[in-house]
Formats: C-alpha cells, sequence, structure tokens
C-alpha cells in the first residue's frame, strides 16, 4: 500500500493555530452541519466565538444543553454584528434563511462562512459575492469535500494527467431519511440532489469546470411528494458525468463514492469518508506505479482543515482558492441539476 504524503504540514499549508485568535459568531442552530461546524470553529484554535445567534426560544430549548453551544452566550443578530473587533460571522440557519443572514453578514463587511446550498435565489447569491469581493472580503460555502484528501488527491490526478484525458465521472451521495427528517425538504422542488448532491457538484465544477449542459431526472417515490430518487447527467466535450442522490438507500452513507476514468487509469474513492482510494493506472503516472494499488489517506475531521484554510486567508498567509466565480458556477449547476429554476 502506497501512502500519499501531506502536502505540507498544517502550519505549512493551512498557517498555524494560536496567536491572537479570529472573532467569529454563528448565526443558527438548525442547519444539518450547525452542531459540527461549530465545535470545529471551538476547538480548531483559530477563531474565538463570541456567541450565537439563534432562531428562536425552541430552536435554543433544543441546542442549549448540547456540547457545541456549552457555555456560548445567545445573541441578537444586531447585537452580533455590533461586536468590536468581529471578523467572521458563519451561517447555520435552515436553508431558506440562509441567504437573508448571509446578506446580513456581508453588509456588516465581515467575512463569511456560508453552508449549503446557497438558497434558491441565484439574483440574492450573486448580490452577496459582488459584495464581498468589493470589499474584498472572503465567502467560505459549506462544502464539505474540499479538503478531503481523497478530493485533494483526485484534483492533483486530473490537474497533472495521471489518468489520461478523463471521459468518465460517475458518483453518489445517498443516505435513508425517514419520518419527520423529511419535512425540512417538503418546500424544495430540488429534493436529494439540492439536499446531497451539492456537495459532490462543488468537486465537479472545481475537476471540469462549467458543464456544457445538465439533464436531472427527478423521481418521487414517497407519498410526500419529495424528489427522494435522483440523478443527474452533466455533459462535457469529452466527459460524461453521472450523478446520483437519494433519499431512500438504507446504506446510502457506506456507499458515498466517486469514480474518475480516463484513458490511463482510474480513481475510486469508497467511501468517500473517511475516504478509502484505489488507484488503476494502465502506464506508471505521478509517483504512482501501474497496476492497482490502494492509496493510504491522512485522517482528517470533517470540517477542521476547511477553517483552518479560511483563517489562513483571512490572516492573509495564504490565497482563498474558492472564489465567486467558483461558487456561483457551482450553484447554477446545482439548481439546474435538481430540476430547480435558474433566473440569470
Amino acid at each position: 500500500m502506497q501512502v500519499l504524503a501531506a502536502a505540507a504540514t498544517a502550519g505549512g499549508l493551512w498557517g498555524k493555530s494560536g496567536g491572537t485568535k479570529l472573532l467569529a459568531g454563528q448565526i443558527g442552530t438548525r442547519h444539518a452541519h450547525a452542531d459540527g461546524q461549530l465545535m470545529a470553529l471551538r476547538e480548531g484554535g483559530d477563531f474565538e466565538m463570541v456567541g450565537v445567534v439563534v432562531e428562536d426560544d425552541a430552536a435554543w430549548e433544543v441546542v442549549r444543553g448540547r456540547k457545541a453551544y456549552e457555555g456560548l452566550r445567545r445573541m441578537s443578530l444586531a447585537e452580533m454584528l455590533a461586536v468590536p473587533g468581529l471578523k467572521m460571522v458563519n451561517v447555520e440557519t435552515e436553508v431558506k434563511g440562509l441567504l437573508d443572514a448571509a446578506e446580513a453578514v456581508v453588509g456588516a463587511g465581515l467575512h463569511l462562512g456560508l453552508d449549503k446550498p446557497a438558497g434558491e435565489s441565484l439574483a440574492q447569491f450573486r448580490r452577496i459575492l459582488k459584495r464581498a469581493d468589493e470589499q474584498k472580503t472572503l465567502v467560505k460555502m459549506g462544502y464539505m469535500f474540499r479538503f478531503n484528501p481523497a478530493f485533494e488527491l483526485a484534483l492533483k490526478a486530473i490537474r497533472e494527467g495521471w489518468l489520461g484525458p478523463v471521459t468518465v465521472l460517475h458518483a453518489e451521495m445517498s443516505k435513508q431519511l425517514v419520518g419527520g427528517a423529511r419535512d425540512d425538504l417538503k418546500g424544495y422542488v430540488g429534493g436529494s440532489m439540492f439536499e446531497l448532491g451539492c456537495h459532490l457538484i462543488d468537486s465537479v465544477v472545481r475537476f471540469l469546470g462549467v458543464p456544457d449542459k445538465v439533464m436531472p431526472f427527478l423521481r418521487r417515490a414517497g407519498e410526500d411528494g419529495i424528489a427522494d430518487n435522483m440523478t443527474a447527467v452533466l455533459e462535457y466535450p469529452k466527459t460524461l458525468v453521472t450523478l446520483r442522490s437519494s433519499l431512500r438507500e438504507v446504506t446510502g452513507n457506506a456507499r458515498r463514492q466517486m469514480v474518475i476514468s480516463g484513458d490511463n487509469g482510474t480513481l475510486e474513492i469508497l467511501p468517500l469518508e473517511p475516504p478509502k482510494v484505489r488507484l488503476t493506472l494502465k502506464a506508471a503516472a505521478g509517483g504512482f506505479k501501474a497496476g492497482v494499488q490502494e492509496v493510504s489517506m491522512e485522517k482528517r475531521a470533517r470540517y477542521e482543515a476547511d477553517w483552518k484554510a479560511f483563517a489562513a486567508s483571512i490572516r492573509g498567509e495564504r490565497a482563498w482558492e474558492f472564489s465567486s466565480a467558483h461558487d456561483l458556477a457551482v450553484q447554477k449547476t446545482v439548481l439546474r441539476a435538481s430540476g430547480m429554476s435558474v433566473v440569470e
């Protein structure tokens, strides 16, 4: 088994933790990633959390006993945005509230963490990104595979041509969602592709760019009308991408995967978290021999590397890779792949 060496230590690639922490806050508790993102912010060593803006009293009663919120001050939005020295606010509301909260953050001249997907209004999202660019503040979307070591390896393989011209990319991201947990999706045409598939789309656009054509396929297997079994096909000049996302798969989490194939090889990630990688090469490339080999991945906690990199970028220690142009292209593709309206 060949081991993938880390490109750099955490101190070299993402900047060192410690020293003066960046003052930050969080708006919202009801996003599926809210607790995990907050824990990563509190434990990562780069941010000092001033408090959390909670949707309402009922939401506070739900979360106040959880570890992520222990000892954290509940604040109003006005109180948080008025904190002297505040640098960044992370938004973790329900999807329907994400963009309004994000607009308040960038309107206050702050760096923004915004969980996925970026709402339904492309015009509002574009306005948020434009304001951030104009005032030179950064936006970090909550797509959780950006700093996954297997996805970093895939990006390197594609950019350096290890696999040859990529002709096939297939990815799946599913889970089983039952009962009341499905209620949050009832208002969204895009269903599972909007909720889960967006993570895959962020990586596909990063790897291959903007697709020439996007074809969504929606199926509603349940009585609640949610599009809970979906496929999208993305067309590129030489590459055909198929994405699958279901909310009805018992082993969905374990079968989350990505397969990238070209004339010289195939890179398989299964599962996506914690990632396991198998690389097959017809001819040696990228320091890897010809044949089939497993590539051992560095262990990283979800969200940790994302926030470390973002903190380093806020401090000016590194450039932030994910531009507003990328984020906007991703959101357009998410909406199209989800069968949702794209109003330019």
